[in-house]
């Protein structure tokens, strides 16, 4: 079992396929994903890795937790969460940055966020209650839910009735959701239909748990060489630099 990322929802589009058909995804953008500690069997009874993403202001964060990214060496995390491991092997480097290539096109994901908030709903939104009749006989309960307990005994209404109440705003998993494609180099996942959330919402995206993983993937996964990303900055820099300097001694002669 790999570690899992931390991902913003950023909205939905299409991606057209090669032979013309179109698909609809979620575009999922991972923002400076980044490891920040080990849990080891020896220290805490289980392993699992704790991954940090998105960029929070100094203000925003307890003196405690600056101390542990400080102590990690990376910057301040919006957004901290554990992905349990199998074995010690699944470990990535405290420090490094998980690239989109984490995933494989074709490969199926578990996705779990919390659900659009709809706010206080009545019994027909809520639970799909028919209500009552639309006739004049009804005054003003057309939307009721009607009654909701029986009589002296028990004399109460039981627990996990279904009522009128807070909707959304739930941890749900959308589990074997495909993932269509990968851009490392921005940082993005393309998954194939609707995942929990809202826009700008904080998912964790997993290898599915009831599918086999594809062999090919990468273990213990797949990390952004930013050493390798200032070289090839600096290359491209570098002559036009070059055109500047010749430019200016152009003009001097």
């Amino acid at each position: 079992m790999r570690t899992g990322v931390i991902a913003k929802k950023v909205g939905m589009t299409r991606l057209f396929q090669d032979d013309g058909r179109h698909v609809p995804v979620t575009v999922l953008a991972l923002e400076n994903c980044q490891v920040v500690s080990h849990r080891t069997l020896e220290r805490d009874g289980y392993v699992a890795l704790q991954v940090g993403s998105g960029e929070a202001k100094q203000k925003n964060v307890a003196k405690p937790q600056r101390e542990h990214f400080a102590k990690a060496e990376v910057a301040l995390k919006m957004r901290v969460a554990e992905f349990r491991l199998e074995s010690e092997d699944a470990l990535l480097p405290v420090g490094s940055t998980i690239s989109a290539d984490h995933f494989l096109a074709g490969q199926k994901v578990d996705i779990t966020g919390h659900t659009q908030g709809k706010g206080f709903a009545g019994a027909m939104k809520r639970w799909g209650f028919g209500g009552m009749r639309a006739s004049h006989g009804v005054s003003i309960t057309h939307r009721a839910h009607g009654s909701t307990g029986q009589r002296q005994d028990p004399g109460k209404v039981f627990k996990n009735k279904k009522m009128a109440g807070h909707m959304g705003d739930r941890q749900r998993t959308q589990q074997n959701l495909e993932v269509v494609q990968t851009d490392a180099d921005r940082g993005l996942i393309f998954v194939k239909g609707s995942v929990p959330g809202s826009k700008n919402a904080w998912l964790m995206v997993r290898d599915s748990v009831k599918l086999r993983a594809p062999a090919e993937l990468p273990f213990p996964g797949a990390v952004l060489d930013l050493n390798a990303q200032a070289a090839q900055a600096v290359e491209v820099a570098t002559p036009v630099e070059a055109e500047v300097q010749s430019a200016d001694d152009g003009k001097e002669g």
